[in-house]
C-alpha cells in the first residue's frame, strides 16, 4: 500500500508520555490535566445514563446543548448563532477541525499554517491532497506578520488556519490581528479554520479575539471547540464547531459519515452544567494562578521564561543550561532529571529550532512544586 503520510510517524506527545512513563518521570509534556473534572459535570452526566440517555443523540447534537452553546456565543461575544443550523457537536476538538478540512479543501487547494502548528494540521491538510503553506510566527513573542502573508495568498489559496490562545507558545491574537484578517479574508474571499479550542484560558485581563465576535470574517470562518480541554477531561473526547450555515450544512455532510454522532449522556450533563456560566467565566482566575505559581516556582531555575498569554502551555529557553538541540534536551530532561517537557521544534515541518522546551501547568499544586525542586537541580 501507498502511504498517504509517508512522512508522519508517531506524535511526540506519544513519545514523550512514553519516555516518562519509562523513567517515571513527571510528565509535564502532554497537554492534559493530572486532577479530575468536576463532580457536580460528573453527577449530572451519571443521571443522564441512569435515565436511559444511552442510545443514539440526534447527528448535529442534542438540541439543549447547542442551545446552551448558542447562549455562551452570544453573553461573551456578542453575536447571535442559530443553534439549529450553525453548531455541530463533535467527539473532540481534533475531529472538529479534521472534519472542517475534509469538508472544503480538494486536492491542490492551498492552505496556510503558520507555524510552529500544532501537530495535526499538516497531516489533516495533506490527506485531503492540500497543500500547506508555510508561514513563521515571529520568534520569541510569536506574532504573525501579515505582510509576509499576503504575500504568501496564490489564486490556489483556499483557506488560512489559525490557533488562539496558541499552542504550544501561550500567544494570543490582538484585535489588529482580526482586522488584518477581515482584510484578506473579504478581498481574496478565503476561508478560515479557527482553533479555539483554549478560549477560557486567557491571563492578564485580556480579551479573546474570537472569530466569531466578527462577522465579516464569521461568514467564511469554521471556529472550533473542546469541552475536554476547559473543563478537565480531555478523555471524554467532546467538542463542537460552529459555522455559519452555508458552511455547515456541508460539514454535516461529512460528520454524519465519520462518527453519525457524539456520547449522549455526556452532552446531557454538559447542556445542563453549561446553565452556569460560572462554570467556564472562573477558568481564567484558575488557570492563571497555575501559570503564576508555576512562574514563581521556576525562578529557583536557570529556564528563562517568554510570554504566555494563554492556554495551559509555558514556554522555556534553556540558552543557561546547554546548547544542545532541543530534542535532545528534552529526551535528556527525562531520562537524567525525571521531568518530561516537549521540545518546540516538534511543531515545525523543516525542525526550527530555537532552544525552547514547553510545560504543561494544568497540574496540581505539588506536582508543579515536585517538577520544579528536579529542574532547580539542572
Amino acid at each position: 500500500m501507498i502511504s498517504k503520510l509517508p512522512n508522519v510517524g508517531t506524535t511526540i506527545f506519544s513519545v514523550m508520555s512514553a519516555l516518562a512513563a519509562e523513567y517515571k518521570a513527571i510528565n509535564l509534556s502532554q497537554g492534559f490535566p493530572d486532577y479530575d473534572c468536576s463532580n457536580e459535570l460528573k453527577a449530572m452526566v451519571n443521571e443522564a445514563m441512569q435515565q436511559g440517555h444511552n442510545q443514539y443523540a440526534v447527528m448535529p447534537g442534542l438540541m439543549s446543548l447547542r442551545s446552551a452553546i448558542a447562549s455562551k456565543i452570544s453573553n461573551l461575544y456578542q453575536q447571535t448563532v442559530n443553534p439549529e443550523m450553525e453548531i455541530t457537536i463533535t467527539p473532540g476538538g481534533t475531529y472538529a477541525i479534521f472534519t472542517a478540512i475534509a469538508t472544503c479543501i480538494h486536492p491542490g487547494d492551498e492552505v496556510i499554517i503558520f507555524e510552529p502548528a500544532y501537530d495535526s494540521y499538516i497531516p489533516n491538510v495533506l490527506v485531503n491532497g492540500g497543500k500547506p503553506v508555510l508561514i513563521p510566527l515571529s520568534f520569541p513573542d510569536y506574532r504573525i506578520n501579515w505582510t509576509e502573508v499576503r504575500s504568501k495568498i496564490t489564486p490556489r489559496t483556499k483557506m488560512i488556519m489559525l490557533n488562539t490562545p496558541h499552542n504550544p507558545t501561550g500567544s494570543i491574537l490582538q484585535e489588529n490581528d482580526l482586522q488584518e484578517l477581515e482584510k484578506l479574508v473579504t478581498e481574496f474571499n478565503l476561508l478560515v479554520l479557527s482553533d479555539e479550542v483554549y478560549e477560557h484560558l486567557i491571563f492578564d485581563g485580556a480579551q479573546h479575539h474570537s472569530i466569531l465576535r466578527y462577522p465579516a470574517i464569521y461568514r467564511n470562518s469554521f471556529v472550533t471547540f473542546s469541552f475536554g480541554k476547559v473543563f478537565h477531561n480531555t478523555g471524554w473526547k467532546m467538542g463542537y464547531c460552529v459555522a455559519p450555515e452555508h458552511l455547515m450544512k456541508e460539514y454535516r455532510k461529512v460528520h454524519q459519515y465519520l462518527c453519525f454522532s457524539v456520547n449522549t449522556p455526556m452532552q446531557y450533563g454538559l447542556a445542563k452544567f453549561l446553565e452556569t456560566p460560572a462554570h467556564y467565566l472562573e477558568l481564567p482566575a484558575f488557570y492563571q494562578q497555575k501559570r503564576d505559581y508555576f512562574l514563581q516556582l521556576m525562578k529557583d531555575t536557570r529556564f528563562t521564561p517568554l510570554s504566555s498569554q494563554g492556554s495551559y502551555f509555558q514556554l522555556m529557553k534553556y540558552d543557561r543550561i546547554s546548547d544542545e538541540g532541543d530534542r535532545a534536551f528534552a529526551t535528556r530532561l527525562t531520562k537524567e532529571f525525571g521531568v518530561a517537557a516537549i521540545p518546540v521544534s516538534a511543531f515545525y515541518q523543516d525542525g526550527k529550532d530555537d532552544h525552547v522546551i514547553r510545560f504543561c501547568f494544568a497540574k496540581k499544586q505539588e506536582t508543579l512544586e515536585l517538577a520544579a525542586a528536579r529542574l532547580a537541580q539542572i
